[in-house]
Formats: C-alpha cells, sequence, structure tokens
C-alpha cells in the first residue's frame, strides 16, 4: 500500500513539474508576444503618408578610394548631410546610381526585406556601364539590412506602409576633367512611404520628349535618367494628368514607360510588356508580377507594342518599387481619351493582393523572395 501511494505521488510531482514547465514556456512565449506588440514607432500619423522623405534617425556610409581599391569600413551615422568636393563626379558630370526598394512590417512586427539581391546585382550592371566600382552583393545587403534595422521605429506598422530603402552609389572623387572619379561613396538611407499615387492613374502619351535612347542609360538607374522629364512631367501635370507614357526614340509608335515605372497590358489570357532592351529599366516588380502573373495561368510577353494597341487593351497597369501595381484609369494620345476598367475585379488587383501579401509574410513565399531581417 506503501509502494502503492508513493508511486501516485511521484507521478503526481512529475505530473505537476510539467504543468509547471509548460506553464513556463507558456509566460515566455507571452512575453514575447507582448514584446512583439509593444514595439517602438516614431511618432508619425501613419494614415497620412505619402511619397515624401520623412527624415529617420541613421544612414549608413562606405568608401571606395583610389588607394585601397575596394569598399571598406562601412558604418552607420546620424542621418544629415553629406559634405563632398564642388569638382566631385556626381556634382560636376552626373557619375551616380541609385537603387530602390523597401522593407515591410509582418503582423507579427518582424521585417521583411523584398528580393535585395536583385537591386544589388542591378546596381553592378549599372556601375560597369558608368565605369564605377560597385559593392559586393553581400555589402550591399549587409548595408541594407542595418540602415533597415538602426531606423526600425520608422518601419511603419503592418498594412500602413512601408521603409522605403534609397542606395546611392556616388562618384566623389575629384575631378575637373571628363573622365570617371578615383574615390566613391556608397550611402544607404531611408524613410517611411504612403502610396506613390493616391488617386487614379491617368497617362498622357508624351509625343515629343523621348525619356531614352538605343545605347544610351535608360536601362539602368542612373541619376542622369530622371531629371530630363521633369519638364514635360511638370506640363502634364498641371494639365490634371498623373504621369506620362513614353514612346521609343527610333520609331516614335512603340510604348516603353512611365517617367518612373513599368506598363503591362491585358488583352484576354495575355499580358504583354515591352522588351527590355537597353532603353527600359529591367524593374523587379515587373519581374516579380511576371512571375505570379504565370503562375496565374496567364500567357505573359515581352515584346515591342506599337501606341494603337492601347486603344482596345482590357485592361493596363503599371509596376514598380514605389508604385507596387496600379491599374491604369486613361490613356490620352493626341487629344484622344481611353478610359479602362479599375476596381476589385480587376487583374491589377488580384496581382497586387498577391504580391504585398509575399511582401508581408500574409501569403506563404515559395519563391524565396522575402527575407527576414528581425
Amino acid at each position: 500500500m506503501f509502494m502503492f501511494s508513493r508511486s501516485i505521488c511521484c507521478a503526481k510531482l512529475n505530473q505537476l513539474s510539467t504543468f509547471e514547465t509548460l506553464f513556463s514556456n507558456l509566460k515566455t512565449c507571452e512575453s514575447r508576444i507582448y514584446s512583439r506588440e509593444k514595439a517602438e514607432y516614431a511618432n508619425v500619423n501613419w494614415d497620412e503618408l505619402g511619397f515624401a522623405l520623412t527624415k529617420t534617425d541613421y544612414m549608413y556610409v562606405m568608401n571606395f578610394t583610389e588607394e585601397e581599391q575596394k569598399f571598406f569600413n562601412g558604418t552607420l551615422t546620424r542621418f544629415g548631410n553629406i559634405e563632398m568636393c564642388p569638382s566631385s563626379g556626381i556634382l560636376n558630370y552626373g557619375q551616380g546610381l541609385f537603387e530602390g526598394l523597401k522593407a515591410y512590417r509582418k503582423e507579427d512586427e518582424g521585417i521583411l526585406l523584398f528580393r535585395p539581391q536583385e537591386n544589388a546585382l542591378r546596381m553592378k550592371i549599372g556601375a560597369d556601364r558608368m565605369c564605377m566600382p560597385s559593392p559586393t552583393v553581400d555589402q550591399f545587403i549587409d548595408a541594407v539590412k542595418k540602415t533597415v534595422l538602426a531606423n526600425k521605429r520608422w518601419v511603419p506598422p503592418y498594412g500602413r506602409g512601408s521603409l522605403y530603402v534609397r542606395p546611392l552609389l556616388m562618384g566623389t572623387g575629384r575631378n575637373l576633367g571628363v573622365k570617371p572619379s578615383s574615390d566613391y561613396t556608397f550611402l544607404v538611407y531611408a524613410s517611411p512611404v504612403g502610396n506613390y499615387h493616391k488617386g487614379d492613374l491617368n497617362l498622357m502619351v508624351e509625343d515629343n520628349v523621348r525619356r531614352a535612347i538605343p545605347g544610351g542609360t535608360g536601362g539602368i538607374k542612373a541619376v542622369t535618367n530622371y531629371s530630363p522629364v521633369y519638364k514635360p512631367l511638370t506640363e502634364a501635370k498641371a494639365k490634371g494628368f498623373s504621369d506620362l507614357l513614353f514612346l521609343d526614340a527610333s520609331t516614335g509608335s512603340n510604348i516603353e514607360e512611365g517617367s518612373a515605372c513599368n506598363i503591362f497590358i491585358l488583352k484576354g489570357n495575355v499580358i504583354s510588356t515591352p522588351t527590355t532592351h537597353g532603353t527600359i529599366l529591367p524593374g523587379i516588380t515587373r519581374k516579380s508580377i511576371m512571375e505570379i502573373a504565370s503562375d496565374f495561368g496567364y500567357q505573359v510577353e515581352e515584346r515591342a507594342i506599337p501606341i494603337k494597341e492601347v486603344f482596345d487593351a482590357e485592361e493596363i497597369f503599371c509596376t514598380g518599387t514605389a508604385m507596387v501595381v496600379k491599374s491604369v484609369a486613361s490613356i490620352t494620345y493626341q487629344g484622344k481619351r481611353i478610359e479602362y476598367k479599375l476596381g476589385v475585379e480587376t487583374l491589377a488587383q488580384k496581382l497586387h493582393a498577391t504580391l504585398t501579401g509575399i511582401q508581408t509574410g500574409l501569403i506563404e513565399d515559395k519563391l524565396g523572395w522575402t527575407m527576414l531581417i528581425d
């Protein structure tokens, strides 16, 4: 009887020990969840975010010198102005590149980057075209990670924006003559952002100014690609348009892209987008949407698209890191306005929901596109 009672007692004690362990584990999990819920945020009205600079806490700087012949000693520093020689290559000859990518907050407060290795590789291609050294892929990603984590409180809450990350590569050596710089600076800063275009997207076809020419730099993110379109873009916005749609320089009859986005047209089960043959930027969002659309069962093709094809397209949408995916409401060409369907039933909306679902961790990433950094 004594032995039997002792066995029961030991069993009870073991059971109690197990419950205590489980309770302890639950308290630990609860503590972690509570910690996640209490993530620190900057004092920002997240619902009013547009696409404009909000000064954050830190930026990352790494230098390349003629003596070292490599990028080295990257460091975080407080966000602020930088000092530069008046004769630097970026100021005098526009020897510079930039990239753009985003960090997204998950529902559990974790932070995801979206395909940063693609941005690193695109910068290397651009640097080669601009006769510049570039950071390695690992250096690029490490710099982006450190910048995002240092500005963690500026990453908007889940579903209320994203942290836009801007890596810059600049010729900063002293240069009076027309030649590549001797020294370079790689700098990464970030800003919380909301929608790039908050209203309907109404495009006007630019019939006179060409964004890029064959053999030029339209296929890379050279800093000199953007300001030449400011004049026609400003004029178009003054007339009530959201953006411009540029035509090719060779024939003036094929569509190419917007001022900061790629374009797609839908007809039946076929999605078409202009070929990136050196005058069109190979967008990372563009590439991702092509893969998602193919998985949806659409036939996706890259080809020359005559401007006349926009007249009978069922749907048109634009893509880009800043814009994500957005339906085009109308296109105006030589005084003729064509309108397209909008709303939740559009393919653009379905693509947007899938892409942002992956970017924010809401949809399982089966393609290995996201990188958890927190």
